[in-house]
């Protein structure tokens, strides 16, 4: 289903979510670097916990970059946040022990934008929250070992953002940690821009995609 996100949260998405079974419900948030993933997970996050206290949590894929020293080692510094740059194995391993709920606590890494590094158990996650969005770029790609995510999620949710917004976005990420304007542009047309065309173009259809352009001919 397509929403028009005119808001962040739709009613339709909310009532979508609450509606799923379980004592614990696995949401995947995809979308391309610069869709505003972070902020819709935190906001539909908000949502729920408004309605529902301490029922829900954000689990940024981020937390499973390989480190900097393992991607010198393979030759991929220069493409660190493409796919081949995160432990999936071990996400896949963490979604697994989330989804199970059979633990007081799980502690989960978060990646730390301004240090770029991830800190292991950087975040705890109780048992008595029962919504947990999962928000990441490649949540819903079609290839390995990507795919073998999916059945680690009750329902999926992707961004869709137009090419020329994301450029925009992803500029002023960069701006914003201090590169310059040759810098910002090199690190976007070389690695940020492919990995989104490469979300689009790849990624399996979600349950429901949230777009800022009315689409046409969809319900």
């Amino acid at each position: 289903m397509y929403i028009y996100a005119n808001t962040l949260v739709s009613t339709a998405l909310l009532d979508y979510i609450k509606a799923l079974p379980g004592y614990r419900v696995v949401i995947a948030l995809a979308g391309p670097p610069g869709a505003g993933k972070s902020t819709v997970s935190e906001a539909l996050a908000q949502a729920l916990n408004n309605s529902m206290p301490g029922s829900a949590a954000v689990i940024p894929g981020d937390g499973f970059h390989y480190d900097d020293a393992v991607l010198g080692s393979l030759n991929l510094l220069d493409r660190k946040g493409s796919p081949d740059t995160f432990d999936v194995g071990g996400f896949r391993n963490l979604l697994l022990r989330l989804r199970a709920n059979n633990e007081p606590t799980v502690a989960v890494p978060v990646f730390d934008r301004r240090l770029e590094i991830s800190r292991a158990a950087g975040r705890l996650v109780s048992s008595e929250v029962k919504y947990l969005i999962v928000e990441g770029n490649y949540l819903l790609l079609n290839f390995a070992p990507w795919s073998s995510l999916r059945n680690c999620f009750d329902a999926t949710i992707m961004l869709h953002v137009d090419r020329k917004t994301l450029e925009a976005r992803l500029l002023d990420r960069w701006r914003s940690f201090g590169f310059d304007e040759s810098a910002s542009y090199e690190k976007v047309s070389r690695n940020d821009l492919p990995n989104a065309e490469l979300v689009m173009s790849a990624s399996s259809e979600a349950d429901f995609t949230l777009t800022d352009e009315q689409p046409t001919g969809s319900p």
